[in-house]
């Protein structure tokens, strides 16, 4: 088991949305652009033949299912949750202070790389 640090703190926001609720909101979003697909092609009908108007919603009609696919099928959310984070603590500084007597018998070998020596 590793140590637990008291000072540490996790968030739940960043967490994506669940599968299901992902799904949910992917088929909503498609089922809302055929509705307006549908919509599109009441209103060409209702148009007269040859006007402008008929002809975007004939453009919208054909286009609309291609990014509803497209959007549908684009995979989970990927909306990114800015969450402020704390940042980790500072490390303790070591302190300045003599060195620690070596114990005994214990042989200390200086070393220096002046040129005279070589």
């Amino acid at each position: 088991m590793g140590t637990h640090d008291p000072s540490e703190v996790h968030s739940i926001t960043s967490a994506p949305a669940t599968l299901a609720e992902d799904q949910w909101r992917r088929m909503r979003q498609y089922l809302v652009q055929m509705g307006v697909r549908i919509v599109l092609i009441f209103l060409a009908v209702l148009f007269a033949r040859g006007s402008w108007l008929m002809w975007v919603c004939i453009a919208g009609a054909v286009v609309l299912p291609y990014t509803a696919v497209i959007l549908a099928n684009a995979g989970r959310d990927r909306t990114v949750h800015e969450v402020e984070t704390l940042p980790p603590p500072m490390p303790r500084e070591i302190e300045n202070g003599p060195l620690p007597e070596p114990p005994p018998g214990h042989r200390v070998v200086d070393h220096d790389d002046s040129p005279e020596d070589h």
